[in-house]
């Protein structure tokens, strides 16, 4: 959704509040300060003074009010600031159409996988009280099952931001292999972080048994990053003022901290984002275009409930594009779950239909790859998605 408009228009009007309540207190100020000074004056000459002279104070500071002229100068400021308001609803209104209804189709949802998604969302935000009370509400106790692990994930990151990494390193240790088979190198980094933490704060006799300890396993492949950790021992006790002080940055902790949440939700077979957060976001994002087109579509409702596919792109962030979207290049047309992509024998890839056509329907028969001179049999070719 473009937002630029919206946050434009609140900043100006943000802008311009903050202009007015500025003049609204100078002229205040100033009024505040010359009753001040016309109290001064009188009751410095109340027992000398007569009725006429105090008359006289009065008709100055009155004249100089008038010079002020506050009502004047606050009409600009709030004329300005009441301009700005007034526009602000309908910028507002231009982005966000409150009925919505008419740019979804009447889909059938499963309300329990909904409820679990739903509760799983909320024991991956980490808000576990408010994740159990949901499910006690919406009386889905299997919902539960994503709680256990995600308590373990926050409560690792907790100690984390202590400084204590024995509960990551115990997990690390734990899923070893696992850890290995995905290509993570995460167990390193732990004991790399766990030991400059020692070396700051236990000495280089401390930091030097735990490198013998843990960091022979990585002698041959990480050789490079062990020696200039073993440097740092030659820095103990000022190793901020060493070469190696970027060591000591607290970004490593909070790189390391995002790494590990990475790695624990795909050991759990969860993704890192909330899925219901990303599938909000990306719905959101791609509404206006879908109430654009139902606005041309008006009428035809009927067309809208049985439509496979949108006439027009929905362009979404990067953020949201988890699959490329193949084009035939035959054909041209682009993939769908009638007509998915084909892997041939070549390697080359070309949509079903386009397949059935050389192949004149013929499962066992052979045909030339449109892209080298392989010959290709049809009922070798393997479907790759949908």
């Amino acid at each position: 959704m473009e937002m630029s408009s919206i946050i434009d228009a609140f900043d100006r009007v943000t802008k311009k509040q903050k202009s007015s309540s500025s003049k609204s207190q100078e002229i205040i100020g100033q009024i505040g300060q010359e009753i001040e000074q016309t109290l001064s004056r009188m009751q410095s000459s109340q027992d000398s003074a007569s009725a006429t002279d105090h008359k006289l104070i009065l008709g100055e500071v009155k004249t100089k009010l008038k010079e002020i002229a506050p009502l004047s100068q606050l009409e600009g400021a709030h004329k300005e600031l009441n301009s700005a308001l007034s526009k602000y609803p309908k910028t507002i209104e231009k982005s966000f159409n409150p009925d919505i209804s008419k740019a979804y189709r009447n889909v059938d949802f499963d309300i329990h996988t909904v409820n679990q998604i739903i509760a799983s969302h909320f024991y991956r935000e980490g808000q576990f009280d408010i994740g159990d009370f949901f499910i006690h509400e919406s009386r889905e106790p299997e919902a539960a099952a994503d709680k256990s692990p995600f308590l373990e994930m926050y409560q690792i990151l907790e100690a984390m931001k202590s400084r204590n990494l024995e509960p990551a390193l115990i997990w690390a240790a734990t899923n070893n292999e696992r850890l290995k088979q995905s290509g993570s190198d995460i167990e390193l980094k732990l004991h790399r972080l766990q030991f400059v933490e020692i070396l700051q704060n236990n000495g280089r006799d401390e930091a030097l048994k735990y490198a013998r300890t843990f960091f022979a396993p990585y002698a041959t492949s990480r050789m490079a990053e062990i020696q200039k950790l073993m440097a740092c021992l030659l820095w103990a006790g000022r190793l901020n003022s060493s070469p190696y002080s970027e060591l000591l940055s607290s970004v490593h902790w909070d790189k390391l901290a995002e790494e590990f949440t990475v790695q624990f939700c795909n050991l759990i077979g969860q993704s890192y984002e909330s899925p219901l957060s990303v599938t909000i976001a990306a719905g959101a994002q791609g509404l206006p275009t879908l109430l654009k087109l139902m606005n041309v579509m008006n009428g035809k409702k009927h067309e809208w409930q049985s439509m496979k596919q949108l006439p027009v792109p929905l362009d979404l962030d990067r953020e949201f594009q988890f699959h490329s979207m193949f084009v035939c290049p035959v054909s041209r047309d682009m993939a769908s779950e009638e007509n998915p992509p084909m892997l041939m024998s070549c390697g080359h890839v070309l949509c079903k239909q386009s397949i059935t056509k050389l192949s004149k329907n013929n499962s066992t028969r052979f045909f030339k790859c449109p892209y080298c001179p392989s010959d290709v049999e049809a009922g070798q070719c393997r479907q790759l998605y949908f």
